[in-house]
């Protein structure tokens, strides 16, 4: 399943906060966007789940236009996104979180707790944790419930949007661990992230953000290794 992002341009009002950038994320990949506050990288991953409207461009999914495609239609092609600032339902257990996820599919019972296996398998704390409300669980456990929904939809394309934003350090390493886990079951994975270095050591290839444009595109280890992306992004200001 291979994602294509072409010449693209998004709006909020008059300000135009994606200037023509044009990304492809290949099947099996871990692609990271990474830039300051502020880059267009939230908006990106919004306006390809279909959150936000393009003004020009095309967003491309295996080899289909789906740049006017509702969202809920982008959910069943197999694009699902973990949102920035983890958008758990408070009021609803942890189980209930998860069945939010999988809303849209028709399949065999069996098949849901096959699927609830892998979270668990993934997450064993959520299992844990299964009949409590995903309000009360801590910053990281919401995180981990925001992908396990996320994971619940069987999606060929995972967007993930600053999963360790205001984690502790501990949990940030165990995020992203698991991130790769989820990506060598198959799952190709967009990463938007704020902590440079993580994202770097674990993706396959990058994009710098700048207001709107994509400014460097290398493989992740390369840009490791830069001394410019260095002291921009993995400086003690990277995190």
């Amino acid at each position: 399943m291979r994602l294509e992002i072409k010449d693209l341009h998004v709006h909020y009002g008059k300000i135009e906060a994606i200037k023509g950038v044009s990304i492809v994320v290949n099947e099996g990949e871990i692609v990271t966007l990474i830039g300051a506050n502020g880059a267009g990288k939230t908006t990106m991953l919004k306006t390809i789940s279909g959150l936000r409207p393009v003004t020009s461009g095309q967003i491309i999914f295996n080899g289909e236009d789906i740049s006017n495609v509702p969202a809920h239609k982008r959910v069943d092609l197999g694009l699902s996104q973990a949102p920035e600032g983890r958008g758990i339902f408070p009021g609803m257990t942890v189980l209930e979180n998860l069945e939010m996820g999988k809303f849209h599919r028709h399949d065999r019972k069996n098949e849901m707790a096959e699927d609830l296996d892998k979270v668990y398998t993934l997450f064993p704390r959520l299992k844990e944790r299964i009949s409590q409300a995903g309000g009360t669980l801590s910053g990281g456990e919401q995180q981990m419930l925001a992908i396990g929904r996320a994971l619940m939809a069987r999606p060929k394309v995972l967007l993930l949007d600053e999963p360790s934003m205001g984690l502790a350090p501990q949990m940030i390493a165990n995020i992203f661990r698991i991130i790769t886990e989820i990506n060598k079951t198959g799952v190709t994975i967009l990463l938007v992230e704020q902590n440079a270095q993580q994202a770097l050591q674990r993706a396959h290839r990058a994009y710098i953000l700048e207001t709107g444009n994509v400014v460097k595109e290398a493989k992740a280890s390369d840009l490791l290794n830069d001394p410019a992306v260095r002291e921009a992004y993995l400086g003690t200001g990277a995190h």
